[in-house]
């Protein structure tokens, strides 16, 4: 479903990104690990076009959108949910979701598929509220249902367990390894919380000063001590 070579990306003459090559397949939980600063982020903006890459190519769906815009990214099947969130504090909850629907095109329903709801049913019972009035774990679960609104092919999360009371973090591992096994969606997980990446890991990534230095089959994570590369 995604497919990166030789990404790179500088921050005026700091190299950031070096020649970044990796695929993300469909059906199954790719898992980005590394320490802070290495260059997780940069990388998963780089993938949705908010910030520029410069040279390789990111190939979504059998199709080259290095040169797209964000929304045009968005409007192919590329769902991004960033660290921290962001969702709009001022608006409730389904307001949140609809935002979600902005990529749908014109004529095409605009209902929040009552799954999104299964998953997080507690999103249903405060549809009215506003989003700032939210914990920071329910926040998660908007920010994760508000990118499944528009059904993507591609889901990419960054650390969604970052400041996570513990029975939230297992409401999303359950979430995200649903919709691995449901075959329809690739999904990049950048996580810090080795546990929970190797829980849910069919393919591991392991990235080290701009470049991946690792890479494997999610199983294998123990015995290629993949601990050892995000431990401080």
């Amino acid at each position: 479903m995604l497919k990166v070579e030789n990404l790179n990306q500088f921050y005026g003459s700091s190299q950031t990104l070096r020649d970044i090559a990796f695929k993300v397949p469909s059906g199954a939980c790719t898992v980005l690990l590394g320490r802070n600063g290495v260059g997780k982020t940069t990388l998963l903006k780089c993938l949705m076009g908010a910030i520029p890459s410069r040279g390789g190519a990111i190939e979504f769906d059998g199709s080259n959108v290095a040169a797209k815009a964000p929304y045009q990214r968005a409007a192919l099947g590329m769902a991004y949910v960033p660290q921290g969130r962001e969702i709009f504090a001022r608006l409730s909850v389904l307001e949140n979701l609809q935002m979600g629907l902005a990529v749908k095109k014109s004529g095409a329903v605009r209902d929040i598929p009552d799954e999104v709801f299964d998953m997080f049913p507690v999103l249903k019972d405060m549809q009215h509220r506003r989003g700032g009035d939210l914990s920071g774990g329910q926040q998660q679960q908007l920010a994760i249902a508000r990118a499944l609104v528009s059904k993507p092919k591609l889901l990419i999360l960054d650390e969604p367990t970052e400041g996570i009371q513990p029975s939230i973090i297992k409401d999303i591992e359950r979430v995200i390894r649903m919709l691995a096994q449901r075959g329809d969606m690739a999904i990049l997980l950048v996580e810090q919380y080795y546990d929970f990446a190797r829980a849910l890991a069919d393919h591991y990534l392991v990235m080290s000063r701009g470049q991946i230095v690792k890479q494997g089959i999610g199983a294998d994570m123990d015995t290629d001590n993949i601990r050892n590369f995000v431990a401080l």
